[in-house]
């Protein structure tokens, strides 16, 4: 158990001049405003701040970082105010204290919308003074390492989200060892059978293999020591995360491992760095393709070093890094070994080419409101960029991979992506889908009649070309559905005999606008255009003496009282709206349970989809044709899921698959199997009353032995626009 006297000796270990008397007054604070709180663990609330702290001395951050560590969780877990925290620590704690405070304290329409919005506060409080999110990452660290004393959703929940945004953000400001340890807390409980699964695997390999990394260990220092190099060998076992990643990538199995041992070499200066790579080419026959040269051509986090995976006498590969002692120690502690604090420098800077990234990112994503896209194209943009490629002038950019011309077009500039109808790659001319490689050199191919197209959005990945993309698709389609609302509205005017025109010139339709809640007489024109209002709800509030139109008769005006236009889909709901038609998108068939988003479609009413099927990606391109939709109380109905299952090919494998669902009272409508070399595949279309009912079959057919994976299957084909 971490005390604060360990805090004391770690701080004073790297700073012997620092504040005691701060970090004394932060932690008594801290322990009386968190008295009589209990951690999920039975813990005392206390243990989870000095934790905190301790991360933070271990990152060799100032008493300032430290102090707001131990006082964190004041604002959200207390009745203590800033106000409170400027008095007692000054303006400098306070501000960092509420810029690491998560926004639960508000009212948001959703959990997505609340997630969202704390990332927005702590990406403009990183601009200012980065230690926010040094201290935010210190807590998600503590946070995780005690996560198993929280509900299994909860826990899920959790890890998912320290897997798409904690880690990434670790990795984009170097700090590999906390990345790292957050990636496989994470999988522990996001993946616990393979998680097990694979350390058993490692660790027989290891028992196998003997003292192997101690021999390859000794080899390595006994050749630096003969060619007169200084330099340290360590090494290690391989993340399970990064190894399971690898099994994904090559899809490969568990048992095919054999890349998972790594070895480090940390040299005095950068010559050195070069001729140990040599040695070790001269020691063992390299892996083509698997030498990387990340000290001529830095990653954008900082990250130097030499990479290569060679082959040992027995036919183990094992890869080997090499760089510098300063490189390494911006390796493991990324952003803090660049700290700046005695010169007064605790933010991004204008100059400081390493924070580029950063205030793009702010700059691009103050413009997004949609708390959906505002996700996920941070967690686009925390990914590294990891593809190299060049002007014709030989400036260099750098992208993630799978980039396409598109995305290079729109890093030049806005105008020259709006007008990019091609490109040449090293001389030769590519569709614009064409994923670019490392080294390339891109020409951009304008013209003045060109314009974005929706089928943009897919081919590019940098949230800066899709959210340019988007806002001109939005533009263009709004001025279109104000003038189709304007239209549709002066239509069904004139058939009820109203001046319309004469409304809008004497201002008669604020009334009409503040029910709707729209501020100009365009927004209420968009949203008849789009199919949000309907023309004849908005002309007959100025209908005389229920005058009908001009072109129905008596038999359309008894049909229509008889029968008044109702929504088709009965387990849906408009949120607001009583006449809308809708429909279940047969893309991903939602199920009563799961969060569902709706979007209007001309011509077809309100298309409701899952929130995590891959079309809304697509078709939540403009935010006017969302709308909010909710499940009825109606849950009698049965709905067609798809499921696709790997597994081994054995004996009996299958019929077990189909004992296990019959055995849940649930029933299959559909079936196909297919098998190839070991590995099988079936396909299930059952009869699903609701989201736990699914989730239960999954669960079921995964403790099946022999069954590898189950998911839900999503049939992208049927996206409706």
């Amino acid at each position: 158990m971490i005390r604060f006297e360990d805090i004391l000796d770690k701080v004073e270990s790297y700073k012997p001049d620092f504040d005691e008397e701060l970090l004394d007054k932060a932690f008594v604070f801290s322990a009386r405003e968190h008295r009589g709180q209990v951690r999920s663990s039975g813990e005392p609330y206390l243990v989870h701040p000095l934790n905190v702290a301790y991360i933070l001395a271990e990152m060799r951050l100032d008493e300032t970082s430290i102090a707001v560590g131990l006082l964190h969780d004041v604002l959200e877990d207390t009745l203590t105010t800033k106000e409170t925290l400027q008095e007692l620590f000054g303006d400098d704690v306070a501000e960092l204290v509420d810029g690491v405070t998560k926004i639960s304290r508000y009212a948001y329409v959703s959990k997505e919308e609340q997630q969202a919005e704390t990332f927005r506060k702590m990406l403009l409080a990183m601009v200012s003074d980065l230690r926010v999110v040094l201290v935010k990452l210190a807590d998600r660290l503590h946070n995780m390492r005690t996560l198993e004393f929280l509900p299994e959703e909860r826990r899920l929940a959790i890890a998912t989200e320290t897997m798409e945004i904690y880690a990434p953000i670790a990795n984009r400001l170097g700090m590999g060892r906390i990345k790292s340890e957050l990636e496989d807390l994470a999988f522990r409980h996001m993946h616990p059978r393979e998680c097990e699964e694979l350390q058993r695997s490692v660790n027989e390999k290891l028992a196998v293999s003997g003292d192997i990394v101690d021999r390859i260990k000794s080899t390595l220092t006994a050749k630096l020591a003969e060619n007169d190099i200084n330099g340290d060998v360590f090494g290690r076992v391989k993340s399970m995360y990064s190894i399971w990643t690898k099994l994904r990538r090559q899809e490969i199995d568990v048992g095919q491992v054999y890349d998972y041992l790594a070895f480090r070499i940390v040299t005095a200066n950068i010559k050195d760095t070069y001729a140990c790579l040599g040695i070790i080419h001269q020691m063992w026959r390299p892996v083509p393709g698997r030498i990387k040269d990340y000290i001529a051509m830095p990653k954008p986090n900082f990250y130097q070093s030499l990479h290569t995976t060679v082959v040992a006498d027995k036919g183990q590969p094992f890869e080997v890094q090499i760089r510098t002692r300063e490189m390494d120690l911006i390796a493991e502690q990324g952003i803090a070994a660049h700290w700046k604090y005695k010169e007064g420098r605790i933010g991004a800077q204008a100059d400081d080419s390493n924070f580029l990234w950063l205030r793009q990112l702010v700059e691009w994503q103050h413009e997004i409101t949609d708390p959906r896209v505002f996700m996920q194209s941070l967690k686009i943009d925390l990914y590294p960029d990891e593809v190299y490629t060049f002007t014709p002038r030989g400036d260099v950019f750098a992208f993630p991979r799978g980039a396409t011309p598109l995305d290079f077009a729109y890093r030049i500039h806005t105008d020259v992506g709006h007008h990019c109808v091609g490109a040449r790659i090293n001389g030769k001319l590519v569709p614009l889908r064409t994923t670019i490689k490392n080294g390339d050199i891109i020409e951009v191919i304008t013209a003045p009649t060109q314009s974005p197209s929706r089928e943009w959005i897919n081919m590019v990945v940098t949230s800066r070309a899709r959210h340019k993309i988007r806002h001109w698709l939005n533009t263009e389609q709004k001025h279109r559905s104000i003038d189709l609302g304007r239209k549709l509205i002066e239509k069904e005017a004139k058939r009820y005999r109203v001046q319309w025109r004469k409304l809008v010139a004497e201002n008669a339709l604020d009334a009409v606008l503040a029910e709707y809640g729209l501020p100009r007489l365009d927004d209420l024109y968009a949203d008849v255009g789009y199919g949000k209002v309907s023309p004849r709800a908005v002309v007959e509030r100025f209908v005389k003496d229920e005058q009908p139109p001009a072109d129905e008769g008596v038999i359309q005006r008894a049909v229509r009282k008889i029968f008044p236009f109702t929504g088709t889909s009965p387990a849906i709901k408009v949120k607001g709206y009583d006449d809308l038609m809708t429909y279940l998108a047969k893309c991903c068939n939602p199920l009563p349970g799961e969060r569902i988003v709706g979007y209007i479609s001309r011509g077809k009413g309100v298309g409701v989809h899952s929130a995590s099927c891959p079309n809304v990606r697509n078709l939540m391109f403009n935010a006017d044709r969302q709308i909010a939709v909710e499940w009825a109380d109606q849950r009698s109905a049965q709905f067609q899921i798809e499921l696709e299952i790997a597994m081994e090919d054995r004996q009996g494998i299958l019929a077990r698959v189909v004992s296990t669902v019959a055995n849940m009272k649930t029933n299959i409508r559909q079936m196909d199997s297919r098998s190839t070399d070991g590995k099988a595949t079936a396909e299930l279309t059952l009869e699903i009353a609701d989201l736990k009912h699914l989730e239960r079959i999954i669960r079921a057919i995964g403790d099946i032995e022999g069954v590898v994976a189950v998911e839900r299957k999503f049939n992208v084909r049927h996206a409706t626009a």
